[in-house]
């Protein structure tokens, strides 16, 4: 049949491409080889291209500039800016770069993080309210926020005084007024409240109380008690005259010499007995003050509370010896005094 499948012819056609093959080989094995190369170097074409180092340029001046300018000179530069915000003194800041890093003139690759600190403006916009508050209250807030600046936007002029219903040490009034925009720095005025005006009070008898019972009397009264130890002994602690008589009507806090005397050699037992004394500033009106005694077996309690002025202060005392005196002004610890 003319279609039979004839083995022979079959395994000579295979014989034969093999041996073409084997008579190419050295041009197949060429061709393998320049292929590989070919794409060898378009790799570390590719390769170097990725690796080449960026452009150098040098680092533009933007200090004082406002942020939209200094953003556009590190564009053009291919710069990137990390940005930090932070108050300043002068208004007039607000949006101006303050400061850079690394400084102007630096040379430095295309592609590298700038430090540009700019300026938020001033901690305070305008003037709050302050009337109603304490007027301590407000001098310690507006001096912790302009602490770290070397030019405060807001400071304190001293204030004024006058009497009042209202609680001693309360805003009355403020210039300028809440609202005021700050574009200078600027000065504020209070008027503060003294208290009630001065009412007459009725000078006690003091004559033969003793330390204990002057204690109870500086609680009630809006009088400055000046105490001096007299040079005559006595059995007891004793008040032995005052240098106002009493039931004389005086303003408050009128200061009256009180004559004391303290037991013979100044010891009774176990007590030392003294004077408290201290030079405190004047104040605009009376303060709260306390005098608290820390004895030498860990018993803390108070001797007296009081309201003062300021200026001097003197206050009789029967404590144990090495007892500790705590003395406070308006509720903060102002001074200790070991007794000996």
């Amino acid at each position: 049949m003319k279609n039979k499948f004839d083995i022979k012819n079959w395994r000579v056609s295979v014989v034969g491409m093999i041996e073409r093959m084997q008579e190419n080989a050295l041009l197949y094995a060429g061709v393998v080889i320049v292929s590989i190369v070919f794409m060898g170097l378009i790799c570390l074409a590719v390769f170097f291209a990725t690796v080449k180092g960026a452009e150098e340029v040098m680092v533009p001046d933007v200090t004082g500039k406002e942020l939209s300018e200094a953003l556009l000179e590190m564009q053009v530069k291919e710069l990137y800016p990390k940005l930090v915000l932070r108050y300043s003194d002068n208004p007039d800041d607000k949006g101006m770069v303050l400061s850079q890093s690394p400084k102007a003139g630096t040379i430095v690759k295309a592609g590298k993080r700038i430090n540009l600190t700019v300026s938020r403006g001033i901690v305070l916009n305008e003037i709050d309210d302050y009337v109603g508050k304490s007027y301590d209250e407000v001098k310690t807030s507006i001096q912790s926020l302009f602490s770290s600046s070397s030019k405060a936007a807001v400071k304190l002029a001293e204030p004024l005084y006058e009497y009042s219903e209202t609680e001693p040490g309360i805003i009355l009034r403020q210039d300028p007024p809440a609202g005021t925009q700050i574009y200078d720095p600027v000065e504020i005025v209070f008027v503060v409240s003294k208290g009630a005006d001065n009412q007459k009070v009725v000078v006690p008898a003091l004559k033969g109380m003793s330390i204990n019972d002057m204690y109870m009397q500086m609680r009630k009264d809006n009088l400055v008690y000046d105490f001096v130890v007299s040079e005559t002994t006595s059995d007891k602690d004793v008040i032995l005259s005052q240098s106002v008589p009493e039931n004389t009507a005086v303003e408050k806090y009128t200061r009256i010499s009180t004559e004391i005397a303290f037991p013979e050699g100044m010891m009774n037992k176990k007590l030392v007995y003294g004077l408290f004394t201290k030079e405190l500033q004047e104040y605009p009106f009376a303060v709260d003050m306390q005098l608290d005694a820390f004895g030498p077996n860990d018993d803390l309690y108070t001797l007296v509370s009081f309201t003062h002025p300021g200026g001097k202060l003197t206050i009789p005392y029967a404590v144990e010896k090495n007892t500790v005196l705590v003395f406070s002004v308006a509720g903060k610890e102002y001074s200790q005094f070991v007794v000996k």
